[in-house]
C-alpha cells in the first residue's frame, strides 16, 4: 500500500481509497479528492509539511497527515 505521502515529485498517482473516518475523511472529500480522481504531486515544504499537489485542475496545501490517509497507485 502506497500512500500520497510517499510519492514523489512531480509524480502523478492515482488514488485508490481513503482511510480515516468522520470530519476528516469528508474534509479530504471535500477538496476534491475521491476515489480514482489524479494528484499531480508538485511540491514538499523543506521539513517534508505540508505537500502541495494539483487536483482537478487547483493547486492544494495538504498535511503529512492526511497526505498518509490517501491511498494511491
Amino acid at each position: 500500500m502506497k500512500t500520497l505521502k510517499e510519492a514523489k515529485i512531480g509524480e502523478t498517482v492515482k488514488v485508490v481509497k481513503l482511510h480515516g473516518e468522520g470530519p476528516t475523511k469528508r474534509r479530504i472529500m471535500d477538496m476534491g479528492i475521491t476515489k480514482g480522481v489524479e494528484i499531480y504531486l508538485r511540491k514538499v515544504a523543506l521539513l517534508g509539511d505540508p505537500i502541495e499537489v494539483t487536483v482537478r485542475g487547483y493547486e492544494l496545501t495538504l498535511r503529512k497527515a492526511d497526505a498518509e490517509m490517501i491511498e494511491v497507485e
